[in-house]
């Protein structure tokens, strides 16, 4: 039973093995993947996927994976991440959903010398010939002009625009002192705002307070725990008003 299962998973190893050795194309609907211009197209393409259609790992993923040559570089950082991780499915491939499209080109087959007449031989080369040169030329030029473009755009922070009432012990509190101690609060990604002093009753006022955030840095529970913790003015923290920019 052991060396049953032992021929199994070596003659597994080989046929896998026999595949990647042996890529059917290069050629991808993201260009070339001999290519820099081919790489950094898919590495902007799984800059927000996990694999290349769907939600989990496919015959797409390892059709596309077969076409690289070898381990992308370092700098396409999404690439080398998906590439990783499709790679230790190497041993499952075959169990692997099938792709739903087709991403990989075929190979041209090569012409046989013996299948090539005379009639047929252009010594000068055709138009066809020229343009489809000039139109895989300006094709990469527009990637890289794409991807030089979608570089230099930084990238959309969300933040948050919040209203807090910070309320005194009483009303012989200085609320001077109060609002300097809550401007004193910095923090990476927290600006305040305006203020001003509202009246609650029995003569006490509370200071009314606004600041705009970056919502990954800075959150109201960060926010109220600093506050309070000058004690010594501060009774309470209550968010009056939250609001995305």
């Amino acid at each position: 039973m052991q060396e049953a299962v032992q021929h199994q998973f070596v003659k597994c190893v080989a046929s896998q093995q026999t595949l990647l050795s042996h890529p059917l194309s290069t050629k991808t609907l993201f260009g070339d993947m001999s290519t820099q211009v081919g790489l950094k197209a898919l590495d902007d393409f799984l800059a927000d996927r996990s694999y290349i259609e769907g939600f989990e790992a496919s015959q797409a993923d390892t059709a596309v994976f077969d076409a690289i040559p070898s381990p992308p570089p370092q700098t396409f950082c999404h690439l080398r991440r998906w590439y990783n991780h499709i790679k230790s499915f190497q041993l499952e491939r075959t169990r692997l959903p099938s792709a739903k499209a087709q991403f990989v080109l075929p190979e041209a087959p090569p012409t046989s010398k013996n299948d090539t007449s005379e009639d047929e031989i252009d010594l000068f080369g055709s138009d066809d010939d020229e343009e489809s040169v000039e139109a895989a030329r300006v094709r990469e030029q527009r990637l890289l002009e794409y991807a030089a473009k979608k570089s230099k755009k930084s990238p959309l922070i969300a933040k948050s625009s919040i209203l807090l009432d910070v309320k005194p012990w009483d009303d012989e509190t200085d609320m001077a002192k109060l609002e300097e101690c809550v401007r004193s609060i910095g923090m990476d990604g927290l600006l305040w705002g305006q203020s001003k002093l509202v009246p609650v009753g029995y003569g006490i006022r509370k200071l009314q307070i606004g600041c705009v955030v970056e919502d990954d840095k800075v959150g109201t529970d960060l926010l109220e725990e600093a506050i309070t913790a000058f004690e010594e003015y501060v009774q309470s923290v209550d968010v009056a008003a939250f609001n995305k920019v």
